[in-house]
C-alpha cells in the first residue's frame, strides 16, 4: 500500500529536480546555437540541467544523473555505464548514440567507429552545465546531429572544493578541485576517482563486474592585453570495466544478480587529449576564435565468453580544427566557422580514417518581439578503409545541413517558437566492414528533416514548455540481424518519427517546488526491403512510446534538502525485433531515487538512495537474450566542502 502511495505521489508530481530559485526568468541562459540567449527566445527545443540541480539530484556519475534525471533515454552499454547507449527522440537506443552529438566545452566526443562516447571520463562534480538541443544543432555540429546535441560546459574553478562518497557494492568517489583567478590569469585544476566492485555474482573465471574511472583536467586562461585571450586544457583518463553477459528469461526473472555461466567481458580505456586556442576582439562587433584539438586514446577489449572468445587492441588519434568569426549588432547575431576533423582507428587487421571539412554560417536577427534564425553548413567526408590482405577502398560523400526558425514573443510570460531542419549522419567506418570479413560498400549517409513547434510560458512561479515533432529521413542507419549469418549494416529505405515532449517546472511554496519532464515518441519503419525481406509499416525496436521524469524538492528549516525522484519508461520491442513479433519485449525501466543533504556553512553532507523498490531494469536483445542493468538497489553517504 506504501509502494502505490508513494507512486501515486510521484506520477502526480512529475518535474526535474530544481530549486525555486531557478525558476527566475532571466537566470535560464543557453548557447547551444553559439548565441547566448535566454532560453524562452531560442527557435528551438532545448533542455537545461544547471550544476544546482544536478548537486541536488545526489547522482554521483554523469550516466546516473543523465539516466534518471534527464529526458535522454539512457542505457548502460550492455553494463558498460563509461560508454552508455542513449536514445534521444526516437532513434534508438541501439544505434541513438550515433545520431546525437555530445561535446564538452565544445569538443566532440563522437567516435568515427561504432563505439558510443566515452562520457565515463567526465567528473559530474567538475560539470557547470548540460544543455540538451532537440531536433536541431545541424549547423553548428553537422555530421551525426540528427537528433540534436548534447553540450556539456566544465566549471572555471576558483577556490578549493573537495567532495567524497562511500556506498554499498563498494562504491568510492573521490574529487578534489581548485583553481586561481584574477584579472590577468586564471588556472584550475581537477582530480577525481570513482569505483564499485560490482552488483552481480562472480562470473566463471571468479571475476566481478567492476568499475575503475580517474581523471585529471587542468584549465588556463591567459589574458595579456584587454582583447586577447588565450586558452589551453588537458584531459588524462583511465577507465577500467567488467561489464556482465546475458540471461535468459527464467534466469533474470529468478536471480537478476546471477552470472548465468557467463565469462564477463573487459575493456580498459586510455584517454589523453589537449586543446589550445584563442579569443580577439576586433573591435566592439566583431570577434575571431580559434582552437585546436588533439586526442589519443586506446580501447582494449576482451570477452572469454565461449564458444566465441574474442579481443580486441583499437587505438584512436583525432585531430580537429575550428575557425569562428562571431559578429554581434544590436539586433544581428552572425557567425561563420570552418571545422576539420582527421581521425584514425587502427586495429590488427585494419587501419581506418574519416576526415570531415565542415563550412557553416548561422544567423539570428531580433526585430522587437520577433526572433528569427537561418543557417546553412557544406560538409565534405572522405573515408579512407584498408583491411590487411585486402585491397584498400575511398569513399567520399558531400552533404549539407539546413536550419531556419522563429520565435515570437506574445507578452511578457508567452512565446512560440518554430524552426525546420535538415540534417544527416554519414556512416561510421565500422558500418563498411562486414561481419567475418570483407568490406560492405553499399551503405550511404543518413539524411532528416524535422519540423519543431512549440510553445514557452514562464512566470515567476512557473515554467512550462511544450513541444511536438515531426522526423522524415531517408537511408536511417541501422543494424539489421536478419542478412547474413552475422547481420549487416544496412540503411532503412525510409522511415518517420513524431512525438510530443513536456517540460514543466512549479514553484508551490518558498520551500517545495514540482513539475514534470515527459516524452511521447513514435519511430516507424515506413518501409526496407534488402531483396530477401520485407519490413514494413513497424516500429523501431528500442523506442520507448513514453517516458517521465518525476521529482520533488523540499527545503526545510533553511539548510535541509530532500529531494525524491522516480524515471518510468514504457515498454519497447527488443533490440533486434525489426518484425514486432519476438515473444518477449524490453521491460519497462524504473527507478525511485531519495536524496537528502545538510548544509552547515561551506560543508554539505548527503545520502542518496537509489532504485528503493529495487526495481529488475535490463537491456532486451532478442528472446532469452537479457543483460540486466541497474537493478539493485544501492546507497551512498558523502560530503562537499568548499574553501
Amino acid at each position: 500500500m506504501k509502494k502505490k502511495l508513494l507512486c501515486s505521489v510521484v506520477a502526480t508530481l512529475l518535474t526535474s529536480p530544481v530549486f525555486a530559485e531557478d525558476l527566475e526568468v532571466d537566470t535560464v541562459t543557453i548557447r547551444s546555437s553559439g548565441f547566448e540567449r535566454k532560453d524562452t527566445e531560442t527557435t528551438y527545443t532545448s533542455e537545461i540541467h544547471t550544476s544546482k540541480q544536478i548537486a541536488a539530484s545526489g547522482a554521483s556519475t554523469l550516466y546516473d544523473f543523465l539516466a534518471k534525471y534527464s529526458a535522454l533515454n539512457m542505457l548502460s552499454g550492455f553494463g558498460n555505464k563509461a560508454a552508455p547507449l542513449m536514445n534521444l527522440r526516437g532513434y534508438g537506443n541501439e544505434n541513438g548514440y550515433q545520431n546525437v552529438v555530445v561535446s564538452v566545452d565544445g569538443q566532440r566526443l563522437n567516435n568515427i567507429d561504432m563505439s558510443p562516447q566515452l562520457i565515463g571520463a567526465i567528473p559530474l562534480s567538475n560539470i557547470e552545465r548540460i544543455e540538451i538541443s532537440k531536433g536541431s544543432g545541424s549547423v553548428i555540429y553537422g555530421d551525426g546531429a540528427t537528433a540534436g546535441a548534447i553540450q556539456i560546459y566544465t566549471k572555471d574553478k576558483t577556490g578549493i572544493s573537495i567532495v567524497g562518497s562511500l556506498g554499498n557494492y563498494g562504491q568510492k568517489s573521490g574529487y578534489i578541485s581548485g583553481g586561481i583567478a584574477s584579472e590577468y590569469i586564471s588556472l584550475s585544476a581537477s582530480a577525481s576517482d570513482d569505483s564499485y566492485d560490482g552488483f552481480s555474482k562472480k562470473d566463471i573465471f571468479g571475476k566481478r563486474d567492476s568499475f575503475d574511472s580517474t581523471s585529471q583536467n587542468v584549465k588556463l586562461t591567459i589574458k595579456p592585453i584587454d582583447k586577447l585571450r588565450l586558452k589551453a586544457d588537458a584531459t588524462s583518463a583511465r577507465i577500467s570495466t567488467y561489464y556482465v553477459g546475458p540471461l535468459t528469461k527464467a534466469e533474470f526473472d529468478d536471480n537478476p544478480r546471477q552470472n548465468g555461466g557467463n565469462a564477463y567481458t573487459f575493456q580498459r580505456y586510455e584517454m589523453d587529449q589537449w586543446r589550445a586556442g584563442l579569443e580577439y576582439d576586433i573591435n566592439e562587433r566583431l570577434m575571431v576564435s580559434y582552437a585546436h584539438n588533439n586526442q589519443h586514446k586506446t580501447s582494449f577489449f576482451d570477452s572469454p565468453q565461449p564458444p566465441f572468445p574474442f579481443s580486441q587492441l583499437r587505438t584512436y588519434n583525432y585531430k580537429s580544427d575550428e575557425l569562428l568569426f562571431k559578429f554581434a549588432a544590436e539586433n544581428l547575431k552572425v557567425i561563420i566557422g570552418a571545422q576539420s576533423f582527421d581521425g584514425t582507428m587502427e586495429r590488427i587487421s585494419d587501419k581506418s580514417s574519416k576526415n570531415n571539412l565542415g563550412l557553416f554560417t548561422q544567423t539570428e536577427y531580433q526585430l522587437d518581439n520577433l526572433t528569427l534564425s537561418a543557417g546553412a553548413r557544406h560538409e565534405r567526408v572522405n573515408y579512407r578503409l584498408q583491411s590487411f590482405g585486402s585491397q584498400s577502398i575511398n569513399k567520399e560523400h558531400t552533404l549539407e545541413a539546413f536550419d531556419v526558425g522563429a520565435n515570437y514573443k506574445l507578452n511578457q510570460e508567452l512565446s512560440l517558437f518554430s524552426n525546420l531542419n535538415y540534417a544527416f549522419q554519414a556512416p561510421d567506418i565500422d558500418r563498411f566492414f562486414n561481419f567475418g570479413s570483407g568490406f560492405n560498400p553499399d551503405i550511404v549517409p543518413a539524411k532528416s528533416k524535422t519540423l519543431n513547434i512549440g510553445l514557452n510560458h514562464v512566470t515567476q512561479t512557473n515554467r512550462f514548455k511544450v513541444s511536438g515533432f515531426y522526423a522524415r529521413l531517408t537511408n536511417e542507419i541501422f543494424y539489421n540481424p536478419t542478412m547474413g549469418f552475422f547481420g549487416t549494416n544496412t540503411n532503412i529505405d525510409r522511415s518517420h518519427k513524431y512525438g510530443l515532449e513536456i517540460q514543466d517546472q512549479l514553484k508551490l511554496t518558498d520551500q517545495l517546488s514540482t513539475g514534470i519532464i515527459y516524452t511521447f515518441t513514435r519511430a516507424m519503419i515506413d518501409s526496407d526491403n534488402d531483396g530477401s525481406v520485407l519490413i514494413k509499416n513497424k516500429d523501431l525496436p528500442g523506442v520507448p512510446k513514453h517516458t517521465a521524469v518525476a521529482n520533488i524538492n523540499y527545503q526545510f528549516l533553511n539548510n535541509i534538502a530532500l529531494n525524491l525522484n522516480h524515471t518510468w519508461r514504457a515498454k519497447a520491442y527488443a533490440f533486434n525485433d525489426l518484425q514486432n513479433n519476438f515473444d518477449q519485449k524490453q521491460n519497462r525501466y524504473e527507478s525511485t531515487n531519495l536524496t537528502l543533504s545538510y548544509q552547515y556553512k561551506n560543508l554539505n553532507i548527503y545520502t542518496a538512495v537509489n532504485n528503493i523498490f529495487e526495481h529488475e531494469n535490463s537491456i532486451q536483445v532478442q528472446d532469452n537474450t537479457i543483460y540486466p542493468i541497474d537493478f539493485a538497489r544501492t546507497w551512498r553517504v558523502g560530503l562537499k566542502a568548499d574553501f
